[in-house]
């Protein structure tokens, strides 16, 4: 068993390839997030199976969002679209380019690896009470990410985002005639688009969840980390 660092030692937490990948992807979620929304507001409604139009059965119904929180500002179909799809690429091929460095550097063996003795329920418990007392980090490992920050980054690099993208292929009709497969493995174009809103939304949710406790951890400690590289041991 390690002694605990001192608080206000300065240790080395993310590598450059982190680093960069999550000021990129920050930015393609946002706007993702917002231009989607934007096309959200063009026909609200989604469904299961191949097709949807106006007199289908819709399973929901969004709310029109406000303009403050799409993308453009105002309403214009196109203009949201040309945006969704730019930023569609830069996650995709930043997920692409981070997966493949991560790969090498290990970092997804070294950092992110699920072990079966983490899912132990007194482990996953153990994590759950930190968070609610506000301890985030092991004092005795304190750049290693505890199992409810693994799971997570776990499910949105390798189940989400992949996800995210590729029911946005199947929505897209030059896709379908090339890769029509997709639209055997999602059910048809319109449940891709129901999957996609989903996730989309479980992508936001994590985003909030992610800010909040950015905030309680410490904004910035953990800011300067995520831009340097170097983290201050807080105080226990």
């Amino acid at each position: 068993m390690n002694d605990p660092l001192p608080a206000g030692t300065i240790i080395k937490r993310h590598r450059l390839p982190t680093r960069l990948w999550h000021w990129i992807n920050a930015v393609a979620i946002i706007v993702l997030l917002g231009s989607g929304l934007g096309i959200s507001n063009a026909h609200p409604r989604l469904y299961w199976g191949r097709y949807g139009a106006n007199f289908d059965h819709a399973w929901a119904q969004v709310p029109r969002m406000p303009a403050w929180i799409t993308i453009p500002s105002s309403y214009n179909l196109a203009i949201s679209r040309r945006w969704h799809l730019f930023f569609a690429l830069v996650l995709g091929f930043g997920l692409l380019a981070f997966m493949i460095v991560s790969l090498l550097n290990r970092h997804f063996q070294r950092d992110l690896r699920v072990r079966a003795r983490g899912l132990a329920p007194r482990h996953v418990w153990a994590d759950i009470k930190g968070h609610l007392a506000f301890r985030f980090h092991d004092p005795e490992r304190p750049a290693a990410y505890n199992i409810l920050q693994k799971l997570s980054y776990v499910s949105v690099i390798f189940i989400m985002i992949p996800l995210l993208i590729l029911t946005g292929l199947t929505m897209s009709p030059g896709m379908n005639a090339a890769w029509p497969w997709l639209l055997d493995l999602f059910g048809g174009r319109q449940s891709a688009r129901s999957i996609h809103f989903i996730l989309a939304v479980l992508i936001g949710g994590f985003t909030v969840v992610h800010l909040v406790l950015v905030i309680l951890a410490g904004v910035g400690n953990e800011i300067r980390s995520m831009i340097t590289g170097r983290w201050r041991v807080p105080e226990a």
